[in-house]
């Protein structure tokens, strides 16, 4: 057995854990006799919850075991086992020294946690879904892949068990349940990050050689190779790595994955790969200013906390725009989205729902939003899909039983008693208004750049995105205004919106950053 060679064997009686949940840096068990079962920890008052039990020749283990996060299962020797233990170090190795190896357990973990979203294990959510820090919560969870089961305060029996079992008031909502027993009230994003194992301790050095500001595909393509030259990497990230292309149900025309891969997919291994080579992941990290000082740059985020580097890439990409119509207000906080990921399929699953956008994001959450609700309607201004969508998404678009394309239309307003009901549909050249009826309405309508904490330290063109190739000195044309200061991605003016051209940049501007680090002896 391949995995033999990475681990130690041991033998555990019955009742023996092997790791628990909230766990951080453990390894891999592999199952040569006997049967080890995977649990979830439940209320004080209840027993755990039993989600598999693995037998010979099976492993046992999560994706959190790649990314150094806390693992969010427990598990136990269901009867006397013999097992070959992997520890985290040694992991790391086995998917780096073996392909096939490292690509089927990485495939595997990504498969169990999909399967882990899906029946609600992880975090328990507790709280109102017409509250603000409520959906917070969530979109965290969801935006950085961590499964989680939300209990609605307002037609969920188990919410009220829940929050009675563990003497907690409606009023002291939203709040998380971690680890069985560990309950945080209304924690910030920063401190559920800490608790996830998300925030990562850089060490200590006077500056990095190289500070990348974004996490989608341009900012991680970046760290890989970044980190993979030898140079210290640290990255940040507001949300989650992934970004825009993080929340894509599917991507199909991305190099090398005939069949297409999730935006999810292609973040967890492109941050496995990111640390396998040294680098360090800083989430949430809201950067919030850029300065030079002594020779170096300091970006301080939104916390307080600097970060130090000798460069820096900036792949903050873009923001959503949201529709100013009557109603958004209202329903914003419990019934608009901006991406369509599971996470949003499962909130809407079986309702029909209402998609705003044109392009090829629009397109994708439409298909996968067709596959679990009633009926999607989806509304373009202009009478052409394939004007702004990939030829292949419109094809599909149009033979989708469930999917009802409005042309020529624009939805003018929301409406609905305590949650949305309904959504009015405006035909551009007679003004008819038709209501929809819905429960979600999907806003992919485009995006505007991420860039006013740079105002006044790089050029900017008109529309606010990162202009490059045009400064004093500047021999490429990734390099911003400021000599050291790289930008690549959407967040740089005149880039092409594709994933593919996104990496293509973050590999390009490694290139540069050492070139930089060579000529002004910071190597």
């Amino acid at each position: 057995m391949l995995l033999s060679r990475y681990g130690e064997r041991r033998r555990l009686a019955e009742g023996s854990t092997l790791f628990s949940e909230g766990d951080r840096d453990c390894g891999l068990f592999l199952v040569l006799d006997g049967l080890v079962r995977v649990v979830q920890e439940s209320d004080p008052e209840e027993e755990s919850r039993v989600i598999a039990i693995h037998g010979r020749g099976r492993f046992v283990g999560d994706l959190s075991m790649l990314t150094g996060q806390a693992v969010y299962v427990t598990a136990i020797a269901h009867t006397d086992v013999e097992v070959v233990e992997v520890p985290f170090d040694r992991l790391k190795e086995a998917v780096t020294q073996n392909q096939a190896l490292g690509d089927l357990i990485l495939r595997a973990f990504i498969v169990r946690r999909r399967i882990h979203a899906d029946l609600g294990i992880g975090l328990r959510v507790v709280g109102s879904r017409y509250s603000t820090d409520t959906r917070r919560l969530r979109d965290f969870a969801s935006r950085n892949r961590v499964p989680y089961r939300w209990e609605d305060l307002e037609d969920d029996p188990a919410a009220e068990s829940t929050l009675k079992a563990f003497g907690i008031s409606t009023d002291q909502t939203p709040i998380v349940i971690w680890a069985g027993h560990t309950v945080l009230r209304n924690p910030s994003n920063t401190e559920l990050a800490d608790v996830l194992g998300l925030r990562e301790d850089a060490p200590r050095r006077d500056a990095f050689d190289i500070l990348v500001v974004g996490a989608g595909p341009a900012g991680l393509a970046a760290a890989v190779g970044a980190a993979s030259e030898g140079l210290s990497t640290v990255v940040l990230d507001a949300i989650a790595t992934g970004g825009q292309a993080g929340t894509s149900s599917q991507i199909e025309n991305y190099l090398g994955f005939p069949a297409g891969v999730s935006g999810a997919e292609l973040a967890d291994r492109a941050v496995v790969q990111a640390r396998k080579f040294g680098a360090v992941f800083t989430i949430p990290g809201e950067a919030a200013s850029l300065d030079r000082i002594d020779g170096h740059f300091v970006v301080r985020l939104t916390d307080g906390a600097e970060v130090e580097a000798h460069t820096v890439v900036l792949a903050t990409g873009v923001r959503f725009r949201r529709l100013g119509i009557p109603g958004m207000d209202r329903y914003e906080e419990s019934s608009v989205y901006y991406a369509a990921t599971d996470f949003e399929a499962r909130s809407c699953r079986g309702d029909p729902v209402v998609v705003v956008g044109g392009g090829n994001s629009a397109g994708q959450a439409a298909l996968f939003l067709a596959r679990t609700s009633a009926e999607v309607n989806l509304v373009i201004r202009h009478d052409d899909l394939n004007r702004d969508m990939s030829r292949y998404l419109a094809d599909r678009i149009t033979s989708a039983p469930r999917v009802k394309v409005w042309r020529n239309s624009e939805v003018s307003e929301m409406r609905g008693d305590e949650r949305l009901e309904e959504v009015v549909v405006r035909e551009l050249g007679t003004g008819e208004r038709r209501p929809l009826e819905a429960t979600a309405l999907f806003v992919l309508i485009g995006s505007e750049p991420h860039t006013r904490w740079l105002t006044g330290r790089v050029a900017l063109d008109d529309r606010g995105y990162v202009t490059t190739g045009t400064g004093p000195g500047s021999a490429t044309m990734y390099e911003t205004s400021s000599a050291g200061v790289f930008a690549i991605g959407d967040v740089r003016s005149g880039s092409v919106k594709r994933v593919a051209s996104a990496v293509g940049e973050g590999a390009i501007a490694v290139r540069l950053v050492y070139e930089h680090l060579v000529r002004t002896g910071r190597r």
